[in-house]
């Protein structure tokens, strides 16, 4: 309002009454207010204005006491502000957006070629806040010129015991949230974008530098980064391969650190850490797709773990420490620590890290979990057809699931798998129960419990019953190796021993829970139980659960054994029929192995016709020895000797 207002003359003085006495002191009061508020006005805008002139501060001192004496210290600071504010946006905020305007203002196609310039955005943003950071530094300064005046009064009112508005404190706050505030409300919808690209681009530049030292010299690696003090960012180093890697690198990390610096004092704090977190994440990710492929004989959490460390780590330890926001573990500075996280073991050239540290940590370790395991999931149908090659891949997957925790992912997705893949008109029954037999091996692997076996087993054996083949294809596993699968090798063999293991493991596991298991025992069985998953079918018990086998898994599908012991039978007799030798040991093991699961009674038949192919090699073998004996004999001595022989035996 005083800005408005004209400056009057000052009125001429008389000698008359009082009421005109009292009128004209009003008016030399208004006059000298009028008067105070021009010069500041002036003053102002000689320090703010485009002469820049901090000489002013003396000559400010006293017209901003005289100002705040009449009670105007609001406002002074008020209109301060507001024409900081007003040179701010039409001058450097301007300019500031302006630098990126060509790239705000284009297409998506020209905006690819924009960040296919090896100097874009670094140069651009380097520039643009420079000039703005410049201003701003300025205008601090004007701001401390009118902070100190105000400090001035209001320390004169104190000793005086005056009553002052307190305005000197909540100028520096209240000027820094204007430049965030401006800024903010200007911002164009892709600068969040150009922020994504610079960090991106420069992490992938950091990469390249790890990737081309030597990686087999993990001391070298860790180096690369360590130098994380404020002062070692400017030592100068010998110009050799290495010193010259790990200066490009420290000086990468102090120029990617002043750019973060440079956008937290413009108020873009969270912005920035969303941005270079990330690029982090997506640099991350890149890498686990690198290490992981299409390669399953080799496992990968490991690669991934000791890269975390060397670079992404590495370059939060040296930005954090050159943003002075790295803050030692064991210091009381460091807050409130996560209930997660024990206490920190040492990262190889860090030493014990910081809180900050540390949850980053976590978090880039979960990350990488939890895209490793997307991964395997999503190829775990390919990964489970080359079982038991690819256990690696499923041993990382197995680690990943313990880490996060998200098991009814797998089942999903593996059902889902599957339904468009395996269980259709087109694929052989031979084909369904190889891979079911892999499913079974691979999530016993993952999950010994077999919760998830049961869920995703389900499907499949609703699927085989439909086939009218199915009894036939599982016993020819059993008998022949291949069960008529001609891609693969002697998987029946494979198949059998898993089952002799199942049957050993079986009955050692129900020899230890009903026989010998003495209180001491059971007490220590009960400190290890554990709580069936939540994906887990509440009708059917963990016990129950355990004792399921492959062979048990086989019956289940067909729904008797005794229509597996009836089939085998059948299909025994047309194979030692078939057979022009006596070599049975395949099926005698068979069968040894089929009694332990299904007992010696219900394989009497079968055993009856392998003692009967037995004998007949027996006695095949005498004749042969018989006629050996007895020379020069003819045709029909032979046949005599023979039929002597049989009925010798038959007797």
């Amino acid at each position: 309002r005083f800005a408005s207002l004209p400056v009057p003359r000052s009125p001429a003085r008389s000698s008359l009454g009082c009421g005109r006495g009292r009128q004209a002191m009003q008016l030399d009061d208004s006059d000298g207010a009028l008067g105070s508020w021009a010069r500041f006005c002036a003053l102002s805008g000689e320090l703010v204005g485009g002469a820049g002139d901090l000489s002013v501060g003396p000559r400010l001192a006293p017209v901003v006491a005289d100002l705040c004496a009449r009670g105007l210290a609001t406002l002074v600071r008020d209109y301060f502000l507001h024409n900081l504010e007003e040179t701010f946006r039409n001058n450097a905020v301007k300019m500031f957006w302006q630098k990126f305007h060509p790239y705000s203002s284009s297409s998506a196609v020209e905006r690819i070629k924009f960040c296919v310039q090896e100097s874009w955005p670094e140069d651009v943003l380097s520039a643009a806040l420079e000039d703005i950071c410049l201003e701003k530094s300025y205008q601090e300064k004007c701001v401390l010129v009118l902070a100190h005046a105000l400090q001035s009064y209001e320390e004169k009112a104190q000793n005086r015991k005056l009553k002052a508005v307190q305005c000197s404190s909540s100028l520096m706050p209240r000027y820094q949230l204007m430049v965030s505030s401006v800024l903010l409300t200007t911002l164009p919808l892709s600068f969040p974008e150009i922020l994504n690209v610079y960090f991106k681009k420069k992490l992938e530049e950091l990469n390249t530098m790890v990737d081309a030292s030597d990686e087999n010299d993990q001391l070298a690696s860790h180096e690369l980064f360590g130098r994380s003090n404020v002062s070692a960012w400017d030592s100068k180093m010998d110009i050799d391969s290495q010193e010259t890697v790990i200066s490009e690198s420290c000086t990468l990390v102090k120029n990617i650190g002043k750019v973060v610096r440079d956008f937290r004092c413009l108020g873009f704090t969270s912005m920035t850490e969303d941005s270079y977190s990330s690029a982090i994440i997506w640099l991350l990710k890149s890498k686990v797709y690198e290490l992981a492929g299409d390669d399953y004989r080799i496992p990968v959490l490991g690669s991934v773990n000791k890269w975390i460390q060397v670079v992404p780590l590495q370059f939060l330890h040296a930005l954090l420490t050159y943003l002075g926001d790295s803050v030692d573990y064991d210091s009381g500075l460091s807050g409130l620590k996560s209930p997660l996280a024990s206490r920190p073991s040492s990262f190889p050239g860090i030493g014990v890290p910081s809180e900050a540290l540390l949850r980053w940590h976590m978090r880039l370790e979960y990350f990488a979990y939890e895209t490793l395991q997307d991964l395997r999931i999503g190829k775990l149908f390919e990964i489970i057809v080359d079982y038991p090659e690819s256990s690696p891949a499923i041993e990382d997957l197995k680690q990943c699931l313990e880490y996060t925790g998200q098991h009814s992912k797998l089942v999903d997705s593996f059902i889902s798998s599957l339904r468009y893949r395996l269980l259709t008109a087109g694929a052989s029954t031979n084909d369904i129960l190889h891979q079911y037999v892999s499913t079974i091996k691979a999530l016993r692997s993952i999950d010994p419990t077999g919760v998830f076996l049961e869920a995703v087993g389900e499907p499949i054996r609703d699927y085989l019953r439909g086939r009218k083949d199915t009894i036939k294809c599982i016993v020819t596993m059993l008998t022949d190796g291949s069960g008529g699968n001609t891609s693969g090798g002697n998987a029946g063999d494979n198949l059998l021993e898993e089952l002799n293991r199942d049957a050993e493991n079986q009955e050692n596991a129900d020899y230890d829970d009903h026989t010998n298991i003495d209180e001491k025992q059971a007490w220590l069985n009960s400190e290890s139980w554990e709580p069936d998953p939540v994906e887990a079918d509440p009708l059917k018990g963990s016990r129950s659960r355990r004792k399921i086998d492959i062979l048990g898994l086989m019956v289940s599908i067909i729904g008797s054994k005794d229509q597996l012991v009836n089939e085998y039978r059948v299909m025994l007799a047309e194979k030692l029929l078939s057979k022009s030798d006596f070599d049975i040991d395949s099926d005698i093991r068979t069968l040894e192995l089929l009694k332990i699961h299904f007992g010696e009674s219900s394989m009497q038949k079968c055993e009856i016709m392998l003692n009967d192919l037995i004998d007949s090699k027996r006695t095949n073998s005498n004749i042969k020895t018989s006629l050996l004996n007895a020379p020069g004999t003819g045709t029909i001595q032979i046949l005599h000797v023979a039929s002597e022989t049989i009925n010798y035996h038959c007797t």
